[in-house]
């Protein structure tokens, strides 16, 4: 079994805010958050690292390839995710304190953008291509490992390879306050989840989801109403 190694606790912490506050997306910044790091166990330990700086924490392993990404005070961005912006126009914003974990990816372009607001948590693996419409993922939201949001669809016409069909999409996806889906939860274009919603774990969301409901299935249906559920 592999131990990770601390030492001594005071002389840790004083390491860790010395460069922490030096960390960003420049070669420097990159090795500073690398310093920073040396001694946190991986993955959501360090997620405090985010909170020692305005800056946050942006893992040494993060690709970022968008020239219109915008980042809020102590944002926590994990080993292994790309941000990617394709071609043409399209924003990625991450407001204050939002957490991206391990090998998420995240890409915009053609008229896309993505608005990720104060809070939410995007857990390990997670998919999310803002293409044509935009996404965006409201306060708080809780989008769990294997999620995958996508703005957008290829076309499927007859007497055309669907490699050569232009994109198409029925419109934005918006995720709205306080929402949580489950594991593996897929939303396509064009879908509002209201706030405080729950998504249950595999489900596929092709149409809206009221505020405060719990929807299933392939595709997802509301099967109950949280206020339903005793207290």
């Amino acid at each position: 079994m592999k131990h990770f190694y601390r030492p001594n606790y005071r002389i840790v912490r004083l390491w860790t805010k010395f460069w922490i506050r030096s960390g960003g997306l420049n070669p420097f910044g990159r090795f500073a958050m690398r310093m920073a790091a040396l001694f946190t166990a991986p993955h959501k330990s360090r997620v405090r690292l985010a909170y020692l700086a305005d800056s946050g924490y942006i893992a040494p392993s993060v690709i970022v390839d968008h020239d219109e990404l915008t980042l809020g005070r102590h944002v926590f961005i994990d080993d292994g995710c790309i941000l990617f912006k394709r071609q043409g126009t399209g924003k990625m914003v991450l407001a204050d304190e939002v957490k991206v974990f391990r090998q998420v990816f995240m890409e915009t372009g053609t008229g896309g953008s993505l608005f990720i607001d104060e809070k939410a948590s995007i857990h390990p693996r997670c998919q999310i291509n803002a293409f044509h419409s935009s996404i965006h993922i409201g306060k708080h939201v809780m989008l769990a490992p294997y999620c995958c949001l996508y703005s957008y669809n290829h076309g499927v016409k007859p007497g055309m390879l669907i490699v050569d069909q232009p994109l198409e999409s029925k419109g934005p996806i918006v995720i709205g306050d306080g929402a949580w889906l489950g594991v593996g939860v897929i939303v396509t274009s064009g879908v509002t989840i209201g706030e405080n919603a729950v998504v249950g774990a595999g489900s596929l969301v092709t149409r809206d989801i009221p505020p405060d409901s719990i929807a299933a299935g392939n595709p997802a249906t509301v099967i109950k109403k949280r206020q339903d559920i005793p207290a």
